[in-house]
């Protein structure tokens, strides 16, 4: 349906009286925040917040990205692949949503990264500068988790994607692979849109828990000005207003994508 001018909120239906006195509650609400609380220690960490901010985002985008990869040859194969393979997709989505995230986190870097030193062949290889490291092993946690729940997610979408469409492109001439590169796969993305939209906000919240290994992120450094300062408020608040703020940016984003993509005939 489209909207019209007449469905736009106007000035009047905006400034309400239940809306204005929440508006009034949240202006109490901040100037008490800012007046009356420490906000003394932010200058000195704001360059350490500024870096655990972009070690938060480059988390979520890694893995998120990354994890998406993997969901759609795990969806797919769910509903069109042979048993062995379906089984395996279906066994690796049932474990990793089954168990906490913290516990495969754990398992990975004082599992697996405890492992990796006792082989002199890898200790020598290029890639232990990397192994012994801890992100490797929040990036690989994270987005195993992703691709898990994704996979779930894209199954189901790759599932109901109408037959018709793909049997009128077949009946057009289109190759398989065409078939899934310009109908199946797009058609899929469109209807997992909403969804994965509320799977990277969770992944987003996800994040903190790499601090556990010794990942600088945003919750790292809070946590280290806590410490320092000892103060136990003022730091939360202002992590809870840059996970909202992230929030909220995400959220745009996707409704501005989902906004793009024409819906007539979905």
């Amino acid at each position: 349906m489209a909207i019209t001018p007449e469905d736009l909120p106007t000035r009047d239906s905006f400034f309400k009286p239940h809306r204005i006195v929440l508006l009034l509650i949240l202006a109490a609400l901040v100037f008490c925040i800012v007046w009356f609380m420490r906000w003394d220690w932010l200058p000195k960490y704001l360059p350490r917040l500024g870096y655990g901010i972009l070690i938060t985002l480059a988390m979520l985008f890694s893995t998120s990205i990354l994890g998406f990869l993997l969901a759609v040859p795990l969806g797919l194969v769910q509903v069109t692949g042979p048993w062995p393979l379906k089984t395996l997709a279906k066994t690796f989505c049932t474990i990793v949503r089954g168990t906490p995230l913290l516990l495969q986190l754990w398992l990975l870097y004082y599992g697996l990264g405890s492992l990796f030193p006792q082989f002199p062949a890898i200790r020598q290889s290029f890639l232990w500068p990397y192994l012994r490291e801890s992100w490797p092993y929040g990036v690989a946690a994270l987005t195993i988790s992703f691709a898990a729940y994704e996979g779930e997610v894209m199954r189901g979408a790759f599932a109901g994607v109408p037959a018709g469409e793909l049997e009128a492109a077949r009946a057009y001439g289109m190759s398989r692979w065409t078939v899934f590169r310009r109908i199946w796969l797009p058609r899929a993305i469109h209807r997992a849109l909403p969804t994965l939209n509320g799977e990277t906000v969770l992944q987003l919240k996800a994040t903190p828990l790499v601090a556990t290994i010794t990942v600088i992120d945003v919750y790292s450094v809070i946590s280290k000005v806590r410490q320092d300062t000892y103060i136990t408020y003022e730091p939360l608040l202002l992590l809870a207003l840059i996970y909202m703020c992230l929030t909220g940016i995400l959220v745009i984003a996707f409704r501005y994508l989902e906004n793009r993509i024409p819906t007539r005939g979905a």
